[in-house]
């Protein structure tokens, strides 16, 4: 009998636009984002039949204990189903931690979508919902469209048409941003001269990012990036992804990629992570 073994993609995001509404009294703030999933960046579960429950990750510093929500989005499945997951898993991380690109919660919904199948679909997609909800505000995104608005927290969905076809090129410096501190930051937030932080239009909706403010007065190193990228001709677009520190670059032809990559990190950070991807149909 051959053994049992699950392999599931969990796809970065970008938010191609994230507006903050106000503070709500559960402490988190109101916001309307409009959110896609990029095409080729995701990190990779894998679920090997075993007689006990591990998880593993490729990729030091990230938790393996309680605490990661893989593992949390298991301990709420089991909560839910009445069932005991027991498998070996083991995350494979190509989507860098603290970016703004959502890595950690897509990795929950992809968790939960791979127990439930695990166990023969005996969750409802309402009931995934709740329990994705519960694991946080992103997580709900992922079980659903590629392109979503969400409101609320981020747990109210709207499924949307994709945008058109866009190459991309992410990148992301050394350090992350702490998306608690970026909200906190957000109405004491001020301009940075010289930095543009308007609507930039598109047939399919407008780029904005209103913790933009917030993020660059604390880290300039990101509005420089911004700068340098708005101010090269093969780019449409630049902007940052969530709270950061992720920026994406929207470019006319994904050929430019490449040439891209290696003009940044010649002129601001030898070391800076950066990969092309895509959005849209």
């Amino acid at each position: 009998m051959s053994e049992k073994t699950i392999t599931i993609q969990a796809p970065a995001k970008i938010n191609l636009s994230l507006k903050v509404l106000g503070k709500r009294s559960d402490g988190y703030h109101e916001v309307e984002t409009r959110i896609t999933r990029v095409k080729g960046l995701a990190d990779t579960l894998e679920f090997k039949e075993s007689a006990h429950f591990s998880f593993h990750c490729d990729t030091a510093g990230v938790p393996e204990d309680e605490s990661n929500l893989v593992v949390k989005a298991t301990r709420i499945f089991e909560k839910i189903s009445k069932r005991k997951c027991v498998a070996e898993l083991r995350l494979f991380k190509k989507i860098p931690h603290g970016a703004g690109l959502g890595g950690g919660s897509s990795d929950a919904a992809a968790c939960l979508k791979a127990w439930n199948q695990w166990h023969d679909n005996v969750l409802s997609d309402k009931e995934l919902l709740a329990a994705a909800a519960e694991l946080g505000s992103d997580v709900p995104f992922f079980l659903g469209s590629d392109t979503a608005r969400c409101t609320g927290r981020g747990e109210r969905i709207e499924p949307l048409d994709n945008p058109k076809h866009c190459p991309l090129v992410i990148f992301k410096p050394a350090f992350g941003v702490s998306t608690a501190d970026a909200y906190a930051r957000v109405h004491a937030a001020y301009e940075l001269p010289g930095v543009s932080y308007a609507p930039v239009v598109f047939p399919w909706g407008e780029l904005v990012n209103e913790l933009e403010k917030p993020v660059f007065g604390k880290f300039v190193f990101l509005a420089e990036l911004k700068n340098f990228l708005t101010s090269r001709p093969e780019v449409r677009a630049a902007m940052m992804s969530g709270s950061g520190s992720a920026m994406f670059a929207v470019l006319a032809d994904a050929a430019d990629g490449e040439t891209l990559i290696q003009t940044v990190r010649d002129r601001l950070d030898p070391l800076l992570w950066a990969c092309s991807a895509e959005i849209g149909a």
